[in-house]
């Protein structure tokens, strides 16, 4: 489309999380008028909103589908990694252990990574069925989100704090053309969408002098990871319990998920004492979506949500999509 087009057309996005602070630096680069409006903007630390809390290492999934927006994504993040160590964004070995599988037939993007390695049946952890490396990408929130969000007001995006009740709500608020729902948590109330469930997740960050450069993921039957951060110190996971609500850290789980971790690192972090160690319990609610993501156009609203543990995985490609959309609606009523 026309960048004068672009430029009269304004994009109202609800929310504030990653989906809707990458899906609204793509937008202003293609020339839109962008405002944000959220009940949580970066810098805020709620358990209400999922994005500050994430892991958010890069590892794709093979079963969550929209393959190529997850490729997309981990291409775009790479891309940024060149833009040096601010942004949070940190190169490091991967490795996946999988419970559920015996092949790794579903690994599909295997191909995107040249130094794949599958894993000898011998350096598995116990239980696990198969195992591979790879050199890839983790995310810090704590640095990403702020460096994003200096992007966007650099760019002249307008932030604006509030609780919208209701799509119509969004347009009059914002005076958009029109609307994106990335609003995580609320985005199935927004959309009507009953497929839309929250899942808790629960971490500790431990703070240590160990200099742990490599992430550690195990999948199946359980769900454990141990990531380090760019910022400082080690993210120890994890849980993904559907509709529970708790927003308070579960103190007997912290010892079910060191067990896992030192299971799966063969007693690595044997030496941790949780209640002298762990310098942050951390729990979060994901935006999941029974069926996958959403991203689609209903008239003037683009809804792009539903992306749960993997919402860093997903974003740029979802925000890539919203765009397309966006600009499709817009050349429709030039």
């Amino acid at each position: 489309m026309s960048s004068c087009t672009s430029k009269n057309t304004r994009v109202g996005i609800i929310g504030a999380g990653i989906i809707g602070l990458t899906s609204a630096l793509l937008l202003v680069d293609a020339g839109y008028d962008v405002i944000i409006v959220a009940r949580d903007l970066p810098g805020d630390e709620t358990t209400d909103w999922a994005s500050p809390w994430a892991g958010a290492l890069l590892a794709p999934h093979p079963d969550t589908g929209f393959d190529e927006l997850q490729e997309y994504s981990i291409k775009k993040y790479l891309e940024l990694v060149d833009q040096g160590p601010r942004c949070g964004i940190k190169k490091l070995n991967i490795t996946e252990y999988y419970d559920d599988r015996e092949d790794d037939s579903t690994i599909w993007y295997k191909s995107m990574f040249p130094d794949f390695t599958s894993l000898q049946s011998t350096d598995l952890p116990s239980g696990a069925t198969i195992g591979f490396t790879y050199s890839g990408l983790v995310v810090d929130p704590s640095m990403f989100l702020p460096w994003i969000t200096q992007k966007l007001i650099d760019r002249g995006v307008k932030f604006v704090r509030g609780n919208v009740g209701s799509l119509k709500e969004m347009k009059n608020l914002s005076q958009a053309s029109i609307v994106v729902n990335a609003s995580g948590l609320g985005a199935g109330e927004l959309a009507s969408d009953d497929s839309s469930i929250s899942v808790r997740g629960q971490t500790m960050l431990l703070q240590t002098q160990l200099n742990f450069d490599r992430a550690i993921l195990r999948q199946g039957s359980q769900y454990t990871y141990v990531i380090p951060r760019a910022s400082g110190g080690v993210i120890l996971g994890g849980v993904s319990q559907p509709g529970n609500f708790a927003v308070d850290p579960d103190m007997a789980l912290r010892t079910d998920i060191l067990n896992r971790v030192n299971n799966m690192t063969a007693g690595e972090f044997g030496w941790v004492d949780i209640d002298k160690d762990v310098s942050k319990n951390i729990v979060g609610f994901r935006p999941a979506r029974k069926g996958g993501i959403r991203v689609e156009r209903e008239g003037n609203i683009v809804h792009a949500y539903g992306a749960g543990g993997l919402g860093y995985v997903y974003s740029w490609g979802m925000a890539n999509r919203v765009v397309s959309l966006v600009e499709n609606h817009a050349k429709a009523h030039i």
